[in-house]
Parts: C-alpha cells; sequence; structure tokens
C-alpha cells in the first residue's frame, strides 16, 4: 500500500516536473536547432536582406506525417521553390518545425522570405510549421512548445515584441489563404504563443 503511494507521488512528481519544462526559456543552444547541412541544402542565391521587426507563422501546407524525418522533405521544398515554378532564392522559410518539434534551419533570417500570396515578407521571420493544418492535420504539444521556445528566443535575439508574433493570414486579403490552419492558427488567434512567449521573456 505504502509502496503504491510512493509511486503515485513519484508519477505527479515527475508529470509537475515535465510541464513547469514547458515554461523554463531554452538557451539558443539548447533549442538544438537541425543545421542546413543536415538536410544537404542548396547555396543560395543572391538576396535581398532586411531588418527583422515581426515573427510570422506559416504551415508548409502539404500533409506530412508527423513521425516521418522532414529532412528530406525541406531539401525537396527547396530544390521545387528555387526551380523555374518559384524561381526563389532558396527555401522559403527562415525556420521549419517538424512533426516531433525539432527546429530546422531555413534560410538566413536576414533574407526576405517567400510567399505564394500578395503580403510582401519584408521585415518577417517566419516559422513554418511541416504539414497541413487546416482541417487535416492537428498540432502536437511538442510542436506548440517548440513555436513557442524559438520565437521567445527569436524576440529577444531581434529585441522584437511577442506582440509582433501573427499568422500568415493576418497579413493577405480576406480568403487569400488559410495558412497557418486553424489547428495552428487558434493558438494565435486566442493569445496562447503571445502569452506563453511574454512569460518566457519576461
Amino acid at each position: 500500500m505504502l509502496k503504491n503511494i510512493f509511486l503515485l507521488f513519484a508519477l505527479i512528481f515527475i508529470a509537475f516536473f515535465n510541464s513547469c519544462s514547458h515554461f523554463k526559456l531554452l538557451s539558443w543552444d539548447e533549442l538544438n536547432i537541425i543545421p542546413r547541412s543536415a538536410w544537404n541544402a542548396s547555396e543560395p542565391h543572391e538576396y535581398k536582406s532586411h531588418m527583422i521587426n515581426r515573427i510570422t507563422i506559416h504551415h508548409e501546407g502539404t500533409f506530412f506525417h508527423q513521425d516521418s524525418s522532414a529532412l528530406r522533405h525541406v531539401k525537396n521544398v527547396q530544390t521545387w521553390g528555387m526551380g523555374p515554378d518559384r524561381n526563389w532564392i532558396d527555401v522559403p522559410y527562415h525556420y521549419l518545425i517538424d512533426g516531433k518539434g525539432n527546429i530546422i534551419e531555413g534560410r538566413n533570417p536576414l533574407t526576405v522570405g517567400e510567399t505564394n500570396t500578395s503580403y510582401d515578407p519584408t521585415g518577417h521571420v517566419l516559422i513554418s510549421v511541416i504539414g497541413q493544418y487546416h482541417k487535416r492535420q492537428i498540432l502536437r504539444e511538442e510542436q506548440l512548445n517548440s513555436i513557442v521556445q524559438l520565437a521567445a528566443n527569436l524576440c529577444l535575439k531581434y529585441n522584437l515584441s511577442p506582440d509582433s508574433i501573427k499568422g500568415h493570414r493576418d497579413f493577405c486579403k480576406p480568403g487569400e489563404t488559410s495558412c497557418p490552419g486553424d489547428d495552428i492558427y487558434q493558438y494565435i488567434d486566442d493569445g496562447t504563443i503571445r502569452n506563453r512567449v511574454k512569460k518566457l521573456v519576461k
């Protein structure tokens, strides 16, 4: 009986510790960002630089199984984007987050990102969650935590306000895009992401 009570308290303590760890700011090194070399990135073309003043969240937009390795997929996105269909200078996003919450290095944050829509991404650092989160996939807690930790570090690194964190659709004409998908956008719309970031950077 006493052994069972002890085990119960141990499980409660572990759950409490794990939940508290979500609210501890990780350092840039602790984010363990997967470098471009890991996905065999091609060298970018000549680019336009910018000063970062906000964070914008996207989803990559194609269904991708969340337990699969995303590195080859990121390479394929870069190859397509730099090809004749788009003629972009590089992979379109500055950072990508896979289904397990791993953060993958995209293009240089000091270069202007790319978009298939009408908004001008100058000044935006683009975080894209790999997958399709508009009525097809559900954002995992570890992915949400990675968005928050990355955004908090970007706010500190570039002196950004957490209130600048918005979704792709916020800068487009009504009905132009569903990005970053309703399942991600709910955490932007209700303030969850901004509020969590504020707690980490205060």
